[in-house]
Parts: structure tokens; sequence; C-alpha cells
């Protein structure tokens, strides 16, 4: 598994980026699953400790300034202390590697076999995140800049 991008991390003299010491996470705290999974994580024992921070908050903004925010509120991302970034699948795979007992089923899902089944379990919170904001939004339909809209959209907060 490899980070999708190093922002602003320092490399060793080699040009290799150093190992992972810590990981922050950043998650969606308006969503009921990732308040819970958030509260999965701090429970179990981490050999990486991990920093749970509001995506799109003051904190995430102030900590890592070079990141897109807005798309840390869309997909799960994972930043490592080196400046490693992890989104959507690898950085759920990337969690369960820092956590003791599950560092074994990390390193099956990040071969390529595992990583689809990874990204299909990805796939399915996020339809399940998707139909709780629309229950919370009141079954109103919000504006989707890609699939466009008709009038009976509501315009987002």
């Amino acid at each position: 598994m490899t980070a999708t991008a190093v922002v602003g991390g320092d490399r060793d003299a080699g040009g290799d980026v150093p190992a992972v010491r810590r990981l922050t996470v950043l998650y969606d705290a308006r969503c009921p699953l990732c308040a819970f999974v958030r509260d999965w994580l701090v429970r179990q024992r981490q050999l990486v400790p991990l920093e749970l921070v509001p995506a799109g908050s003051r904190e995430a903004r102030r900590s890592l300034p070079g990141l897109d925010h807005a798309a840390t509120l869309e997909e799960i991302t994972v930043v490592g202390d080196g400046g490693q970034v992890y989104r959507g699948a690898a950085a759920w795979v990337v969690c369960l590697w820092a956590l003791d007992s599950y560092r074994p089923l990390a390193h099956r899902l990040s071969t390529p076999s595992g990583m689809r089944l990874a990204r299909n379990a990805v796939l399915t919170a996020a339809k399940y995140r998707e139909a709780q904001l629309r229950r919370r939004l009141g079954e109103r339909r919000v504006y989707d800049p890609v699939a466009g809209c008709d009038s009976t959209c509501a315009v987002p907060d």
C-alpha cells in the first residue's frame, strides 16, 4: 500500500519517505457512522498513534494547511507524519494497519484482491452515509453539479 501523495513531507537522504510514526485521521463529525468508527478506533490498542480530527475543522486546517479540506469531507483521509496522504480504501487499510489486532488483516487487504474488497466496503459505507445524510435533510434533493438538477432541488447550505 502506498500513499497517494506526499504533501510537505521530509524525505531522508535516499529520497525515501520516512517511516510512519503517527497518523492523523480526518473524519466527518456530522456523520453518525463516521463518529461510530472514530469511537471504535479510539478504543483499540494502537501500534501507531492515531489522532482523530474532524474533517474541515479549524484544527484540521491549521495542522494540515496544504491539504484539500473540501475533499476530506467527501472521503476519509489519513495523513502520516511524513506527509503521506491516504484516501478512501487505502485510508481505511492504513487505519487497520495502525491497530495491534488488525495489522494482519491490513496486510491482506493491501494486496490487489484485498484492496478490491476494501474498496467495496468503503463504497457500501459511503452509500449508507449518503442515505443517512438524505434522511437528515428530510429527503430533500440537493443540487448535484455533475448530474444537474430540476426545479425540485434544495439549495445546499
